[in-house]
Parts: C-alpha cells; sequence; structure tokens
C-alpha cells in the first residue's frame, strides 16, 4: 500500500506502508545509529515521534524481545528506506513489520531518508502526518499544525512501585519518565537494590524507603511541562542523599535550581555524539536522544559547575551540584544502543553512594 508522509513544510514524501494502517500525526526526528533499532524503537524517549533512521537498511536481524529498552513502542511512526526482506539472526522471534503491527505502530519503507534528514538538518525539527489519501492537503495541514507532544511523561512512566534485586546492598529510587531496562540493568550489576517509581511520586514517599541513592531517568518531551516532576526534585535536592540525573532528569534537575531549557534545531539522536569531560580532559563517544538542552547561561555558578560538554556544538552535557552528592549527564552511560565509553558514570555514581 502506498502511504506518504507530509511535513509541516508541505514536501511530501511517498513510500511504501508498513506496520500497523493507521493516520497520524507526530514530530519527526532522526537518529543516526548504524545498528541497535531494536532499542531504538522501544526508547520511550521517542514517544510522540516519528523516527527517521538515517542508516538504509533497517530490520536486517530481526526482533529480539530480550533486547527492548521498555515494555514496547512509544514512537508514533517509523520511516527507513529499505525494509530488509529476511531477518537473520538465531535470537530473532519476528520481523520488524510483524513488530510494528504488533505495538499498532505505523511505518514507511522506501522513502528517501537521505533528502528527508537533510531537510530537518536544514529547517530543524518539524511536525509532520502519515496517510494514505493525500486528497485533503489543507485539512492534513491543520492537524499537523494542532498536534503538539505536550507533557507526556505521565503516559510513559510505569503504574505501579517496582523493587529489583531485593536485598542486594545499596538502596537506590529509581525515578521513571520513561525509562531504559538498561539503566535497572546497569545498577543490578553493581550490585544495588532498585525500586522503580511512578514519575508523579511524591518526594515524602520516595524518602519513606530510606535510599542510599536516587536516579533522575531519561524520559521524552518538553522538560518545562513537567512540572510536578520538578517540584518533587526540588524537595529530593534538599536532602543529603546522592542524586543521579540522566538525559531527562539532567534537565529537571537544571530547572529545579533555577536553569532554563531550550529546543535544538534538530536534536542529538544517535551513537556518536563525542562529550568531553572536562575534569579528565578525555572525549568519549556517547549515545543520545534528546531535543532539548540547559542554557549554560542560565546556570547559576555559585551552585553548579559544568562536567561535560558536547565537542559538535558546545552545548552542556554535564553538570556538577558544589556542597552536594548530585551530579548529571545528558547523554546516555547505560548505552543500548551505543558504546559503552561511559558505563564509569554508573561506577562514579555507586561509589559516591557508597561513601
Amino acid at each position: 500500500m502506498i502511504g506518504y508522509l507530509i511535513l509541516e513544510n508541505g514536501e511530501i514524501f511517498e513510500g511504501e506502508r508498513i506496520g500497523y494502517t493507521v493516520d497520524t500525526a507526530c514530530e519527526v526526528v532522526f537518529n543516526t545509529s548504524m545498528a541497535g533499532y531494536i532499542e531504538t524503537f522501544t526508547d520511550p524517549s521517542y514517544a510522540g515521534q516519528g523516527i527517521v533512521m538515517t542508516y538504509p537498511l533497517i530490520g536486517n536481524y530481526g526482533i529480539i524481545p530480550e533486547d527492548y529498552e521498555s515494555d514496547g513502542i512509544y514512537a508514533k511512526a517509523v520511516f527507513i528506506h529499505e525494509l530488509a526482506e529476511f531477518e537473520s539472526n538465531f535470537r530473532a522471534k519476528l520481523n520488524l513489520d510483524k513488530f510494528l503491527r504488533e505495538y499498532k505502530v505505523t511505518g514507511l519503507t522506501n522513502i528517501n531518508t537521505r533528502k528527508l534528514t537533510k531537510i530537518l538538518r536544514d529547517a530543524g525539527t518539524m511536525r509532520g502526518y502519515v496517510t494514505s489519501n493525500i486528497n485533503d492537503i489543507d485539512g492534513i495541514m491543520e492537524k499537523i499544525k494542532e498536534y503538539e507532544i505536550g507533557n507526556i511523561v505521565e503516559k510513559v512512566t510505569c503504574k505501579e512501585i517496582k523493587t529489583y534485586g531485593k536485598g542486594k546492598g545499596i538502596k537506590i529510587a529509581l525515578m521513571d519518565y520513561g525509562l531504559k531496562h538498561n539503566i535497572v540493568n546497569s545498577l543490578l550489576k553493581r550490585g544495588a537494590e532498585v525500586t522503580i517509581f511512578p514519575a508523579n511520586t511524591p518526594a515524602e514517599d520516595i524518602l519513606k524507603i530510606n535510599p542510599d541513592g536516587i536516579i533522575l531517568s531519561n524520559g521524552p518531551g518538553d522538560p518545562e511541562t513537567c512540572t510536578t516532576q520538578i517540584k518533587n526534585i526540588q524537595k529530593l535536592y534538599n536532602t543529603d542523599i546522592p542524586i543521579l540525573g540522566i538525559c531527562l532528569g539532567h534537565q529537571l534537575m537544571g530547572l529545579a535550581n533555577g536553569a532554563k531549557t531550550a529546543k535544538l534545531k534538530y536534536g542529538h539522536r544517535g551513537a556518536n555524539h563525542p562529550v568531553k569531560d572536562l575534569k579528565e580532559d578525555k572525549v568519549y563517544i556517547t549515545s543520545q536522544n534528546h531535543g532539548y538542552y540547559i542554557l549554560e547561561e542560565s546556570i547559576n555558578r555559585d551552585i553548579v559547575e559544568v562536567s561535560h560538554i558536547n565537542l559538535n556544538d558546545g552545548t552542556v552535557e554535564g553538570l556538577k551540584y558544589k556542597n552536594k552528592k548530585i551530579f548529571t549527564v545528558q547523554f546516555h552511560p547505560e548505552a543500548c544502543p551505543g558504546p559503552q565509553d561511559t558505563a564509569y558514570i554508573f561506577d562514579e555514581f555507586i561509589n559516591l553512594v557508597s561513601i
């Protein structure tokens, strides 16, 4: 079946529909990873978005449920240049097309993803609409104009408190703003007991378990819409408990302390972003997935210092809070997909908690 992606600038891309056949609006973004499409598609940080994969062949090793980063797909759509005809991996349980249909996510293949990505790089992230019928362009453009992701954290967070590795060792409270499974796995590997809390859990309820440390997870959407989470983080900040923020958690901690955030032109999404650790004077290749960043000029230097910067555009990638056992990073130390160069972030946090 022929399908179309219509961008808000009026550009139309024609392709072949895959996955679940449904018309939908989305925010169109691109990911530059050469592998790891399973982890990418199951990352809740893509909620409300349509993902353009810049690598031309997708689906060649099928779908492996053990590699999911969440309980499904939160993206609205997937756009690829070529869908692999056959999956080739002994661990694969199904192919990409069936995977998308299972989670009722639509997609397009045989589209010019190179041209689409260049448009997004030049003009910035755009809203778009996926459909099989372009007879009413005016009506479609109106739907595109009306589309907003909004505060989507509450839609992707867990519904109840969960504990893993009970009785193992240090107790970590993990705030679920749209977390990836490998954050939990990374902590369990380091001997921690991990209790996951829904995004709206009051700070008082988190403190009742007497955690040795707190982690603020990654997640989707505009951080400034997360007003409830920001207020709770302000209360957590005023304790003496060590805190690590990752991606959205990094941004929310900044907002809780008076910093401002802004939207990147086309975001950082991929597994090849160079980040410099200013203290160690080392450069790491990182996995990233975000559309917003903390404005460096808005940071209160009396309480925080910049620890990491992005070498592509100079944006803030890490903050360390003075006189507090708190540090945050914009990149994903849990990788999946991506390089594991910055897994040391978890080691540093565990060491901080253990002091």
